[in-house]
């Protein structure tokens, strides 16, 4: 299932086990793009923390290993809107990672994420992008726009191979 930027396209309940897999914003200048987040616990939006299902966090990171990547698991932020700027320190000061716009809006008994790294303290993404079909209006979104067609690809690939090569045990 597919869902989109925010979950915005979500229409039914995901179930009872869901990996969230994509993109995420780094908050620390030296997870580089490509870096692979696994993170152990999420803050929501709203405050709470949402404890990562660690049976999924580690089959996760065996099928990482075995792809010759080495995972972060530090804490993962979900915010409503692109993090930049001050507030990417400062989030990063708390101890997070990296920031995303899924993972604590999901509502599932297990829940796990795989994260990889698209833009970066040094390398931050517009704003704009938070709604991509009026950012590619502006040209000066463009530089950016083919970047992301370069790299976005590439990440989330490199999030699908991670799931793909995980080994779940079935409960």
């Amino acid at each position: 299932m597919q869902t989109g930027i925010a979950l915005a396209n979500l229409r039914e309940p995901l179930g009872d086990t869901v990996v969230s897999c994509g993109l995420a914003g780094s908050l620390r200048p030296d997870l580089s793009t490509g870096t692979l987040l696994l993170p152990r616990e999420v803050r929501c939006p709203d405050g709470r923390v949402l404890q990562c299902d660690l049976e999924l966090v580690e089959a996760l990171a065996r099928g990482a290993r075995r792809l010759g990547i080495e995972p972060i698991f530090d804490p993962l932020l979900t915010a409503g809107t692109i993090v930049n700027g001050a507030a990417r320190g400062q989030w990063a000061a708390r101890g997070y990672a990296g920031v995303d716009m899924e993972t604590g809006l999901i509502e599932a008994a297990r829940v796990a994420a795989v994260r990889v790294v698209l833009d970066t303290p040094q390398a931050e993404l517009s704003s704009d992008w938070s709604k991509p079909l009026q950012a590619m209006l502006k040209p000066w979104n463009w530089p950016q726009a083919f970047w992301l067609a370069k790299a976005a690809p590439r990440a989330a690939k490199l999030a699908a191979r991670v799931v793909a090569a995980a080994e779940f045990e079935t409960v």
